[in-house]
């Protein structure tokens, strides 16, 4: 099947944006900061490599998509069986309940960075504000649907990312050193501590499960056939080409400003930093770019992630599925119950988490978050590797496996680590 759509450049790029700044939130932030600081631009290449990779695994999804006709949730559970789905909604309603919490307070804790006279506590601005969000997200994905959510999505990633990028330009930074950084890792990076920091900045970059919910946006964009492949390769490129200029902006920043605030406090104490080197108007231009990065992976995580239960819904409700023929067709319904109590309960359910130490949920956040990639990798590396299942033309190729096979490595090493650490 092939796409005849004549289709304008936001609509070719426009899923490959959302999956950006969805991806793009605090623990990008704070761990591109935090790993600058260390590191300096040495470690730009984990950016390079984080990105690269996510890419490998997306492409993967929208492949398996666009050329069976199913969603990966609906390959896996009609090849695998439903135990997919058994496994994989539990492990989705923790993920939701901790990543949920996470963005809730980063983006409380951001508003209140710019509206620090409102209240005198920084804890109490930070529940305030991050309640006040979350529920105007819930307001605007009701409201407006996928068009609204697309077009306010399109303007917070203009904005973070023309505001974090001039940011890193206004400091300066060593144009040789950065090229270096790119292409040749230095030893400290790939050995010791500098290595498992290297992984971790490798491994926050451009989302977890969120990744997953590119299949539902390019459905609602009308790519069903196999002859939209090359239009998704192109706009998850552009995405995943942003998500990595963000990432290596933010190490920039990191290296050229001390900031001692960890956590909740991080980003206000960068937007002080950043005001003492460079004036006022950068100060205020970072934050507000930071709090759109933050804003907007919340609305993204809001928006999509309620695709992701309603499919396992309906999919356990059908009384047949190994071996079912996939429906090209079939959507989710965003006004049916199982998408809108999703909603409503990522919005409020984790609210309970702003009473948590910021730190301990991020923690539990990135344990959750990390362990998804390598199984998705997995995942594909079983249901595109069957000629039988995917067609032999859309199958993967040789340097797919071995990315692929690289992606379980390096993120199931993240996963371990931050296992290790938490224990």
């Amino acid at each position: 099947m092939t796409s005849s759509r004549k289709l304008g450049i936001f609509a070719i790029i426009g899923p490959g944006l959302l999956v950006a700044a969805t991806g793009v939130g605090a623990g990008d932030l704070a761990t591109g900061a935090i790993v600058g600081q260390k590191l300096g631009v040495a470690v730009l290449w984990a950016v390079l490599v984080g990105a690269a990779l996510k890419f490998i695994v997306n492409e993967g999804l929208a492949r398996w998509q666009l050329a069976t006709g199913s969603t990966f949730l609906e390959g896996a559970t009609s090849r695998l069986g439903k135990i997919v789905l058994w496994i994989f909604l539990p492990y989705l309603l923790i993920w939701s309940v901790y990543v949920g919490a996470a963005l809730i307070s980063a983006s409380g804790a951001a508003m209140h960075a710019l509206v620090p006279g409102a209240f005198e506590d920084a804890e109490t601005g930070k529940t305030v504000f991050g309640i006040i969000q979350s529920l105007v997200g819930v307001g605007l994905v009701l409201v407006g649907g996928y068009k609204l959510f697309e077009k306010i999505m399109g303007v917070a990633i203009v904005v973070m990312f023309i505001t974090v990028l001039v940011t890193a330009f206004r400091l300066d930074p060593e144009i040789v050193e950065v090229l270096r950084g790119l292409f040749v890792p230095a030893k400290e990076t790939i050995t010791g501590d500098g290595l498992a920091s290297a992984i971790a900045l490798l491994g926050g970059v451009g989302g977890t499960v969120t990744v997953l919910c590119y299949g539902y946006w390019i459905r609602e964009e009308e790519r069903h056939g196999s002859g939209d492949l090359k239009t998704c390769r192109l706009d998850l490129a552009v995405g995943y080409s942003v998500t990595a200029i963000f990432g290596l902006a933010m190490v920039i920043i990191g290296s050229r400003v001390e900031a001692s605030g960890k956590g909740a406090t991080l980003l206000a104490d960068l937007g002080r930093a950043l005001g003492a080197e460079l004036g006022t108007t950068m100060k205020w231009m970072f934050l507000i770019g930071a709090w759109g990065a933050i804003f907007s992976s919340l609305l993204g995580v809001w928006q999509a992630v309620p695709y992701l239960f309603a499919d396992v819904c309906d999919l356990i409700r059908r009384p047949r599925v190994r071996g079912e023929e996939p429906h090209a067709s079939r959507t989710i319904d965003t006004r049916g119950l199982p998408y809108r109590a999703y909603l409503v309960g990522i919005a409020i359910v984790p609210m309970l988490g702003l009473v948590v130490d910021f730190r301990k949920v991020q923690t539990a956040y990135a344990i959750f978050g990390a362990c998804f990639v390598p199984l998705a990798a997995i995942g594909l590396l079983l249901l595109n590797g069957r000629a039988d299942w995917i067609g032999a033309r859309y199958r993967n190729r040789p340097l797919t496996v071995v990315l692929l096979a690289l992606s379980v490595l390096l993120f199931g090493w993240f996963f371990w680590t931050r296992v290790e650490k938490a224990l």
